[in-house]
């Protein structure tokens, strides 16, 4: 009987993909690709929470400064035997509420910071394939979450929301001022009486006029002079790392004089390392493999054991410290390690040492 052969083709084996390389390794965890990717989501979605939040806590004080300024000028307007000087403490308690938004506004910017850089040089890169992320934004992410600080200053902060919202509050309050000392009770005579009205108890009306003059042309020279600050991330701005962005760090985009003062400096924190070691040949191969940082040999000799030692001198980022400490404890538990900051690191991965 003859034995019918299988039509059925042979499956091929199928080859053994090789298994992904993790993407972060610790205490025998391992992160891949997927997983690191959910991880940022998830933080993604927590920095947007952060940032609504303030975003929230910003437009509430801004409703306080409105509520305010119409219920005074509602009590002003209303009764004719108002006293002018309610108007002008609205103006005080207005001013208060932007010192406080100026302050919130700067948390706002903290957490807006971290969204813009994901934003720009995470998902954008997904977007788009040809798309490359800049170098130094996972640098500037982790840097941030390790040593959280302000990406803008106070005197931004202040600028910014006095141009849009609380100039036009100030605006109304002093234009209410004019029209309550002129109309109430009645239109006065002459010039010299519409001064005199202007008084506020021992003070004269001619220095109440001129404080209400300094008081405004202050907040239009400041409104002025903080025009040109962009460093807030919140706002639309280029890509994060953009060297025609007007933050972008560069010799011929450095504002000077007053600006210059008011413009806060954002670079990552540069460190100089120091490594007393005994093993200063394998410490050092540790360090180029571990950290790809350049290491410089120098011979020293301690003072109390009289023996001579090498001293390895390295320039890195603060978020390099940690990885730093470990490779030098896994050659030499012993070293001694020095880490103090530096004030300016040029080439070797840090800034250019010739200006483009």
């Amino acid at each position: 009987m003859a034995v019918k052969s299988s039509t059925k083709a042979r499956s091929k084996p199928k080859k053994e993909e090789e298994p992904e390389e993790p993407v972060w390794t610790y205490r025998g965890y391992h992160l891949k690709t997927s997983e690191f990717v959910t991880a940022m989501v998830h933080f993604f979605r927590a920095e947007i929470q952060r940032a609504n939040v303030w975003r929230q806590r910003l437009d509430t004080t801004t409703n306080w400064a409105v509520v305010a300024t119409g219920a005074t000028l509602s009590i002003a307007f209303g009764q004719s035997s108002v006293h002018h000087s309610v108007i002008l403490l609205n103006t005080l308690l207005v001013l208060w509420f932007l010192f406080i938004e100026a302050r919130r506004y700067r948390y706002y910017e903290l957490w807006s910071y971290r969204v813009r850089l994901m934003e720009t040089d995470f998902y954008a890169a997904m977007l788009v394939p040809p798309f490359h992320p800049s170098p130094e934004w996972a640098e500037n992410l982790a840097e941030s979450l390790l040593t959280p600080s302000f990406p803008i200053s106070v005197w931004e902060a202040f600028g910014r929301r006095l141009r849009r919202n609380y100039f036009w509050i100030f605006l109304i309050l002093y234009a209410s001022w004019v029209a309550k000392i002129w109309l109430f009770p009645t239109a006065p005579l002459n010039v010299q009486q519409f001064i005199a009205r202007a008084s506020v108890g021992p003070v004269s009306g001619e220095i109440m006029i001129g404080l209400g003059f300094l008081f405004y042309l202050f907040l239009t020279v400041f409104a002025v002079a903080t025009i040109n600050m962009t460093r807030a991330t919140g706002e639309v701005l280029p890509r994060f790392g953009d060297e025609t962005a007007p933050a972008a760090p560069s010799q011929e985009g450095k504002h000077t004089g007053l600006r210059a003062l008011l413009v806060p400096r954002r670079r990552r924190r540069q460190l100089l390392a120091f490594i007393i070691t005994d093993k200063a040949e394998t410490v050092s191969n540790r360090i180029l493999t571990d950290l790809k940082r350049g290491v410089t040999s120098m011979e020293g000799k301690g003072m109390y054991t009289g023996k001579d030692r090498s001293i390895l001198m390295c320039a890195l980022t603060i978020t390099e410290v940690h990885n730093l400490k470990s490779a030098v404890a896994k050659e030499d538990p012993q070293a001694v390690v020095i880490v103090s900051p530096a004030q300016e690191v040029f080439g070797g991965g840090f800034a250019p040492l010739e200006e483009k």
